[in-house]
């Protein structure tokens, strides 16, 4: 049991310490989606 605990605890301090490089990513892909979509936007408007 005690094994259980300590690799719990291993896996919950790994995802504490990469939940912020995971939305560093996320805010990377979200921000190049969104300038995807109003590049498609405006050359949509301006033919």
């Amino acid at each position: 049991m005690q094994t259980i605990n300590n690799g719990y605890r291993s896996l919950s301090l790994l995802v504490d310490l990469n939940r912020d490089r995971m939305l560093y990513f996320g805010a990377i892909a979200l921000s190049l989606g969104a300038a995807s979509w109003i590049t498609t936007a405006l050359g949509q408007a301006l033919h």
